[in-house]
């Protein structure tokens, strides 16, 4: 027998997909399309059980979630598991909540996969700062109150905070999203009034963003650590501070009791021309 006609493996690939803020309606199609199609999917804490719902019946799944000092997996555990996923032949989605380049390790991952000759693809997703900014009424940028974002994580690996930019971070005129940060928030607010911000600066703490659990609270660097320590507010909670949060009190259109108002303007799926420019 002709050993060129023997079928050999299927060679796998791993597709690195953001799986967005939480509402799963914010995914994007080809995020979809593949989650429908995935044989293994490898997902984290921040993966809403809604998105999860898209996946194959069949598919394997595999929990890889990282909370606050419990890790299901060590991030080089991850890494090596991907890769064998991929050499047994399989097409795996790595579902990562937001997007796997903001904060999501997405990165290291493809370092790993990349070393062993393993195809990877990456999938962006709406990324926690945008998206649930958003859902709480709370512009990143205005051109009346910022003109610059910036993304920071308030989790570093030994834990502390004073490693941040604080004086780049206290600067005027700008917005400040901080990731994993609920934690750390009396620090955080405590470092950003000692390196020269105001303590009335606006901040707002989310909670669940763009979930029907979301909840937000606004008040000051002087305040909001109060506010959440009697709130029960848990992670994964985003922080935002600026004077954007001054809008919410009028721009917050999002009621959780409701959801989106847009799934109540159409009565089924949108149908879409495969191709489109063929299609006009």
């Amino acid at each position: 027998m002709n050993a060129r006609l023997i079928p050999s493996t299927p060679r796998g690939r791993v597709y690195l997909v953001g799986a967005g803020p939480g509402d799963p309606e914010l995914l994007t199609l080809k995020a979809v399309r593949l989650l429908e199609q995935a044989d293994a999917i490898v997902y984290d804490n921040l993966v809403s059980s809604g998105v999860l719902e898209f996946a194959r019946p069949d598919a394997q799944r595999i929990y890889a979630g990282k909370r606050r000092a419990e890790h299901t997996m060590r991030q080089e555990q991850i890494n090596a598991l991907l890769v064998q996923l991929a050499r047994e032949g399989k097409q795996v989605v790595r579902l990562k909540g937001g997007d796997p380049f903001v904060f999501g390790r997405g990165g290291e991952e493809m370092q790993e996969l990349a070393a062993h000759g393993v195809d990877f693809e990456v999938v962006p997703g709406i990324t926690a700062a945008c998206g649930v900014a958003s859902y709480a009424g709370i512009p990143l940028t205005h051109r009346d109150h910022a003109q610059v974002a910036m993304f920071v994580t308030g989790h570093l690996k030994e834990g502390a905070v004073a490693e941040l930019d604080w004086d780049a971070l206290v600067r005027p005129n700008q917005t400040v999203v901080i990731y994993m940060g609920l934690n750390a928030l009396p620090d955080i607010c405590r470092q950003l009034m000692a390196h020269g911000a105001p303590a009335s600066r606006p901040i707002a703490a989310v909670q669940h963003g763009t979930l029907a659990t979301q909840q937000v609270l606004t008040g000051t660097l002087a305040d909001l650590p109060a506010k959440v320590a009697g709130s029960g507010f848990t992670s994964p909670s985003l922080l935002i501070v600026g004077d954007v949060v001054k809008l919410h009190g009028s721009l917050h259109w999002f009621d959780p009791a409701l959801g989106d108002d847009s799934r109540l303007t159409h009565s089924g799926p949108v149908q879409l021309p495969i191709n489109p420019v063929a299609a006009n």
